[in-house]
């Protein structure tokens, strides 16, 4: 038996000093995930925490039908998933805007904080400003897409293990991605040359 099956066996059990190793080994990826999806880091801290508390509440349903990994994936996209559409449901994209600002419990106006990156060097402010505006991109896309564009091409897994983790066929992940990528592609079409390496 594998070190990690033993680890998931004692969590299993209760072992909580078993589960905050399985958390260690994983916590990269699940941020990973949860980032994509929250777009900013704050969110995707916030998702990454909801996602840990229900592997905590759930792990006794790891069946050890797939790996681990599979697994951790398909709870994480889920509840980014379903995070997502509580957002939704509580706030309306067309009465937000990111300069508009909030009211705190004082009664003081307060503003979303955006990285300035002006002072940082060209290099560095190139790389922020592309992963924004491709976070923002991969944002606007359908769901079942978003989810596929970024354990594909984000997460780098395999077309069997996206089908394993969202439950549905090879084909349609492949269709799924297809169709993801063409639409990326005409969100991104005005900075066209910012992005073609990561078209090709």
């Amino acid at each position: 038996m594998t070190d990690e099956l033993k680890l998931i066996k004692k969590a299993q059990k209760g072992d909580v000093s078993a589960f905050e190793q399985i958390i260690t080994r994983y916590q990269s990826v699940v941020y990973s995930v949860s980032y994509r999806y929250a777009e900013n880091q704050d969110d995707a801290s916030d998702m990454a925490q909801e996602i840990f508390l229900k592997m905590f509440r759930t792990i006794n349903s790891f069946q050890f039908k797939s790996r681990l990994s599979t697994w951790i994936y398909r709870v994480a996209t889920n509840t980014c998933l379903d995070l997502l559409k509580k957002r939704r449901n509580s706030f309306s994209e067309s009465a937000y805007s990111y300069d508009a600002g909030y009211e705190d419990a004082d009664g003081n106006q307060n503003f979303a904080e955006v990285e300035d990156t002006r002072f940082m060097p060209d290099k560095k402010a190139e790389e922020a400003e592309t992963k924004d505006v491709i976070n923002r991109a991969i944002g606007r896309l359908p769901d079942d897409y978003r989810t596929a564009v970024i354990l594909r091409d984000i997460r780098g897994l395999s077309y069997e293990e996206i089908a394993d983790i969202t439950d549905c066929s090879v084909g349609t992940v492949k269709s799924r991605i297809s169709r993801a990528r063409k639409n990326l592609r005409e969100i991104l079409s005005e900075d066209r040359e910012l992005f073609e390496e990561f078209f090709v």
